[in-house]
């Protein structure tokens, strides 16, 4: 062999050992990683000393390789937000009501087929052939909760008391399985299926078979009178007059479809969990991040918690959450093992389209926003 085939033959051997190493994905920059200089001019309109702020984090094979936060999480005590804030994550609580029905199902305790009525007492019978998985890929074309919900409604809905109000539907939407419909309510009746499968509060199932084996130590689904948020962030809506407070509505104390509390710190545990199978097996995380096949073939882009798309070729798991006074996202390139998370503690904004911005400085090409976040403004 001669010097050129020899020097061939080892760049050949160190590229083949760099994809090992990565995992055999498309995540090895050529460019330098973008730094602070050019991940904070997109978060200026959070960064004032005086308004409700934001917290980002930019994790990338397996660690968080940027965090950063930006202006109050509580006005009047001036409290800056930090990476340990932790926000009401709203919608992008659903991923973890999924993990914990995905757990009792590796355990034997359930089958995604299972019928809802033949598990949950007092299940709607006007729903009765709706399955479980059709409640976690929202496919069940169960009425939205919040529709019965009085406008003078003071006291709290909790997910017990969606049962009843579902009750006042006469029908689903459509056939279960047929077509998709985002729904909070199935998500709030996945965290009465973990209460009455586990035998103990939705809230304790998370923290003892969740959030803790996944390393995530104060992250809480919060019930209030019992539980406590630490470094919590209170949420804010924008008026004439400047911010005011906005952290609570009748549904907010919901945990099934979005009542956690969470900080980008925990979010990077989580996000290392997700992609070492710490929780549930590989087929299993697979089967969460993989959308079904609706009748006649077309796509539901939505798996067990997340919406499923594609961008450029590239696949792309995404989520938008949106509660009183708090505005979320998570944008997850599995094989390019890149994950962004914004999260904050004001209505409105549009902290997908910034995670979007973010992701794309480390892939080095303009992404698409993540077309959920326009389709189903409902995704609270």
């Amino acid at each position: 062999m001669n010097d050129s085939s020899v020097a061939t033959a080892a760049l050949l051997a160190a590229l083949a050992l760099l994809a090992g190493c990565t995992g055999a994905t498309s995540s090895v920059r050529t460019l330098p990683a973008p730094d602070v200089r050019t991940v904070d001019p997109l978060f200026a309109a959070y960064a004032s000393p005086d308004g409700p702020g934001a917290s980002v984090v930019v994790i990338h094979e397996g660690r968080a390789v940027l965090s950063r936060a930006y202006g109050l999480a509580e006005l009047p005590e001036r409290t800056p937000a930090t990476t340990g804030t932790h926000y009401r994550l709203a919608s992008l609580s659903k991923q973890f009501t999924a993990m914990a029905i995905m757990r009792l199902a590796e355990e034997g305790k359930l089958r995604y087929d299972d019928r809802v009525a033949d598990v949950l007492p007092g299940f709607p019978a006007h729903a009765s052939e709706v399955r479980i998985r059709h409640l976690l890929n929202h496919t069940s074309g169960i009425w939205d909760y919040e529709a019965f919900v009085p406008d003078t409604q003071t006291v709290q809905v909790k997910d017990r008391d969606v049962l009843a109000l579902l009750s006042r539907a006469e029908r689903t939407y459509f056939p279960p399985g047929t077509a998709v419909r985002y729904s909070n309510s199935g998500y709030a009746v996945l965290a009465l299926i973990v209460e009455q499968v586990s035998g103990m509060p939705f809230a304790r199932f998370l923290h003892e078979r969740v959030f803790t084996p996944a390393g995530m130590h104060s992250t809480v689904a919060h019930e209030q009178g019992i539980s406590t948020v630490p470094q919590r962030a209170y949420g804010y809506v924008a008026d004439a007059n400047g911010f005011r407070p906005r952290d609570q509505s009748p549904t907010s104390a919901v945990l099934g479809d979005g009542g956690i509390y969470s900080s980008v710190e925990e979010l990077v545990a989580w996000d290392k969990a997700l992609d070492t199978h710490a929780l549930v097996s590989e087929a299993t995380q697979r089967l969460a991040w993989t959308a079904p096949a609706l009748p006649e073939g077309s796509a539901s882009h939505y798996g067990f918690g997340w919406f499923i798309d594609d961008d450029g070729g590239r696949p792309r798991l995404s989520h938008h959450g949106e509660t009183s006074g708090f505005t979320n996202a998570i944008v997850k390139y599995p094989e390019q093992r890149l994950t962004v998370i914004v999260l904050t503690n004001r209505a409105g904004g549009e902290p997908w389209r910034l995670a979007q911005r973010v992701a794309d400085l480390w892939l080095g090409a303009p992404g698409v926003i993540p077309w959920p976040f326009e389709t189903f403004p409902n995704a609270r």
